[in-house]
């Protein structure tokens, strides 16, 4: 590689890391996806309101899962979800509770040509699942990654990652 190849290489690199970097938490990206963040698993956990899920992914939505495999689309990820919800009794507890780690979440937004169109959001969250008394339990601790695309000025998830599960007992 010549000198003025490896200049352009360094400088490139150089913009690359300092244009990658995480956003501050203080910052509107962060808050919005963290508002976002917690939108979603309210209505997954909470609320059972796949209507409300359908509108927070791209339709061609990927969710890959340490443990449960692949899901290739919005559609295959909300259906089972949907009949699951349908069989709940309204009256009893949600079956199951999502706890993000405090100070664990990070934005990392993506640009093309100068122009913000998606954002890498990060972070560790745990689960808590009701026993037979219906008291919850401790479950699994897991890593997420949920890729974040502005689709019509509607920041939507299009791809999802959770994986490293591990026990909490």
């Amino acid at each position: 590689m010549n000198p003025t190849s490896k200049l352009i290489m360094m400088v490139f690199l150089n913009i690359t890391i300092f244009t990658n970097a995480q956003v501050k938490k203080d910052l509107e990206l962060y808050d919005i996806l963290k508002k976002k963040d917690s939108i979603l698993f309210d209505a997954a956990f909470n609320q059972c309101n796949t209507d409300l899920l359908k509108t927070l992914f791209t339709e061609d939505f990927e969710f890959y899962h340490d443990k449960g495999g692949f899901t290739e689309s919005r559609a295959d990820f909300l259906n089972p979800m949907r009949e699951n919800c349908a069989k709940l009794d309204k009256n009893q507890p949600q079956p199951a509770k999502r706890i993000l780690d405090k100070g664990s979440l990070a934005v990392y937004p993506l640009y093309k040509n100068g122009e913000l169109y998606g954002a890498i959001q990060k972070g560790v969250h745990s689960f808590e699942f009701l026993d037979k008394e219906n008291v919850y339990q401790k479950g699994e601790i897991a890593k997420f990654t949920h890729v974040w695309i502005l689709e019509e000025n509607n920041w939507k998830v299009k791809r999802e990652l959770s994986y490293d599960h591990q026990s909490q007992q």
